[in-house]
Formats: C-alpha cells, structure tokens, sequence
C-alpha cells in the first residue's frame, strides 16, 4: 500500500510547517498531499530571520522543501498541492512556477497518476460568510446558507468571468473532471470536506441569522453526493 502524509490548513505557520518536515524526513511517505490554506495572512506573516522573504512560495515553501528533496534523494515524495478559500488565487501564478522546479505537482482541477492510483485535486469550497472568494463556487445550486454570501458579492484577487461567479457550481466541476472515468483507485484532494461527516462540524450551535438556525456542518453537498455516486 502507498504511504501517504496529508496536511490542510497550516495558514502559513512556520512551526507547523516544520513540524510537517520532519515527519516526511523521518518516515519517507510515498506521498504528501497539500489540502489548501496553506499561505499566512499578509500582516500575520513576519519571517524572523533574513533568509525567508515576503514571498512565502518562494522565499519558505519552496526554499525548504528543495532542501528536503536535496537531502532524501530519491526517497523524496511526490507532493501534491491545492490552494484553499483563505489563498490568495493571486498566489497561483507562483504555486505553478514552483512546481516547474519538481518540489510539487499542482492538483486543482487536473488528475496525475500515482502509482496504480490516479490523484485527483479540487479547491472549491461551497459560499462562506469570509469575503475573499477566489475559491468559492456555488454547491449544487444558486443556494446560499444563512449568514454566508454568494462568490459574486465578494473580493476577488484575480477577475473572473462574471458568467462563471454567477452560475458555475461544484457539482458541475466535479463532472467536467471526472467524466465517465473508473474512479475505483482514484484519491481525490478536495480543500471541502463533504458534507454532514465529522469533518465539516463547525462551532455553530444555537447561532442564529435573521432568526434562522445556521446549519452546524458546512462540508460540500456535491462532494457528498460525488462519492456516494461514484464509489470513491
């Protein structure tokens, strides 16, 4: 079996991060999948010494890991990396760049074989109540949970066609990629996680909009439905 390290939401904490690079040097994973918001927030990002610059894919990420790639040699794993709805999509240009060097593949939207296996990525997350929206898609339809707004009433980093912000979803993207496919051995990196599981519980007990209860698990519908459908 493939030995796999997966690691979301590290939000540009340095400690965290390192604490990532010794588990891959110490227990070689086959693979290491990124599951987004991996970038800081811009003024919470202070590097305390010279040699790690304002820009974080470069100047940390992929500084650090080509010195890992540089001492595990061939035991270096394949990396996989997504963005998530708290990454700047402004950032991609540079997650594209770095992974022209071999520290990492990019995933969103494309599928690379791994082993007997075929990973795919997907970064898209159903609308939140945060205002960058670079990352947001509707679900399964134009709905929009109390208390959160709609990809087109946000701040983009990059311009998106309004057509797109105004009616793509989730479900649909998950279509286009997959098709027809075999989906037997596929692994899928998604930065949601499906909906109504133990991994979307949000702390939202007894909140309230507008005298609506708010939904406590804010994972994907379409995920959800994606992998009940498809087996995977």
């Amino acid at each position: 079996m493939t030995a796999c390290v997966f690691a979301s939401d590290l939000h540009g904490r340095l400690d965290r991060y390192e604490k990532l690079f010794d588990v891959i040097e110490a227990e070689h994973p086959d693979a290491v999948f990124l599951g987004g918001d991996l970038l800081p927030n811009a003024p919470s990002f202070r590097p305390s010494s010279s040699h790690v610059s304002d820009d974080f894919v470069n100047g940390f990420l992929v500084t650090k890991l080509g010195a890992l790639r540089d001492r595990l040699g061939s035991v270096y794993p394949e990396v996989f990396v997504i963005l998530g709805n708290d990454d700047p999509r402004i950032e991609e240009a540079a997650v594209l760049d770095a992974a022209t060097t071999g520290v990492w593949t990019y995933l969103h939207n494309s599928r690379r074989p791994l082993g007997s296996y075929m990973a795919y990525g997907y970064s898209y997350v159903p609308p939140t109540p945060f205002r960058l929206k670079d990352w947001e898609r509707y679900d399964v339809s134009r709905y929009v949970d109390p208390g959160c707004t709609p990809p087109s009433e946000g701040w983009l980093s990059v311009p998106v066609p309004q057509n797109e912000l105004e009616w793509s979803t989730i479900r649909e993207d998950l279509e286009k990629l997959t098709g027809d496919v075999d989906l037997s051995n596929a692994v899928f990196l998604f930065h949601s996680p499906p909906y109504k599981t133990k991994l979307d519980r949000a702390a939202l007990d007894g909140q309230k909009v507008d005298h609506v209860p708010l939904d406590v698990h804010v994972g994907s519908v379409a995920i959800e439905r994606f992998i009940k459908a498809r087996n995977c």
